[in-house]
């Protein structure tokens, strides 16, 4: 059986450009919207394209109005704000880097100020750079992996917790390496699994607040990140070792992530949604 599932591809600058993919991530399904977050506003970091450009499209499909913010890629922001106003909805976008704590903060307000309120916080942004051994990895890639990944967290958290009321949620896109790891994305993986213990304590943080705190750990996703991270050969194997023996798709993410920031998951925090082809990992 082959181990190819995608044409070999790979692109030169993080985090990618999901126009240059060949086939196009799947965005959306074609399950019709149930109105499962009708009105709310939902702030999605990394929102232009793979993973929170999916989350974008379905939660304007549900009903939101959808807030992005994303690194340079316009070209892809603003065709993922052509999908939410396809919906009905807003879209806001915002560009910048989410490592800087007053363009973090200032992306919070300024969805604020345009949509009204903020109801949904979902934190996507994120890098990863591969090294092939663990002493390659530099003191300066260690430190923006991190401010990307996570100092951007808890500065767009902070900022939010002024405005997010009762009912309210956050989730934190994690991953499968914060469990299982991947010896060539250690700092990477380190990031992923403070992103865990930081939806977990969190979660009890603000509890007594009504606001809800979550995660979804994806697997192996086909989005710009992939082909701007690994080489062609390990880009057509992508998704391959998993037990569905497949990428997965950015929808298919979307789908948790949508489930966690409605109603329907109201007895749910401090957890992770595992969305990984099948791969059994703790926690």
């Amino acid at each position: 059986m082959s181990t190819k599932t995608l044409p070999p591809q790979e692109q030169n600058r993080q985090p990618g450009r999901q126009s240059e993919l060949m086939p196009q991530p799947q965005t959306e399904s074609a399950t019709p919207g149930s109105g499962r977050l009708k009105d709310r506003v939902v702030l999605v970091t990394g929102g232009d394209s793979g993973i929170g450009r999916a989350v974008a499209v379905l939660a304007a499909k549900e009903g939101a109005d959808v807030a992005i913010a994303y690194l340079e890629e316009d070209d892809d922001a603003t065709e993922t704000q052509r999908l939410v106003e396809a919906k009905g909805r807003r879209c806001e976008l915002f560009a910048g880097d989410l490592g800087d704590e007053r363009f973090a903060r200032q992306v919070v307000r300024r969805t604020v100020e345009r949509c009204g309120r903020l109801n949904v916080l979902v934190n996507g942004a994120a890098e990863q750079h591969p090294q092939g051994r663990p002493e390659n990895i530099s003191a300066e890639q260690i430190e923006k992996t991190f401010r990307t990944n996570v100092f951007a967290q808890f500065f767009t958290v902070q900022e939010a917790l002024k405005h997010l009321q009762r009912g309210s949620s956050i989730i934190t896109i994690a991953s499968i390496t914060a469990y299982e790891g991947s010896p060539k994305l250690i700092d990477y993986s380190a990031t992923k699994g403070a992103l865990v213990s930081f939806t977990r304590a969190l979660s009890n943080a603000v509890v007594d607040r009504g606001i809800r705190v979550n995660a979804v750990a994806p697997g192996p996703i086909w989005t710009p990140l992939i082909a701007a991270t690994f080489n062609a050969e390990e880009v057509s194997k992508f998704g391959a070792d998993t037990p569905m023996g497949r990428p997965g798709q950015p929808y298919e993410v979307a789908a948790a992530v949508v489930f966690l920031a409605s109603d329907d998951a109201s007895y749910i925090s401090g957890q992770t949604i595992h969305v990984n082809g099948g791969s059994v990992v703790n926690g």
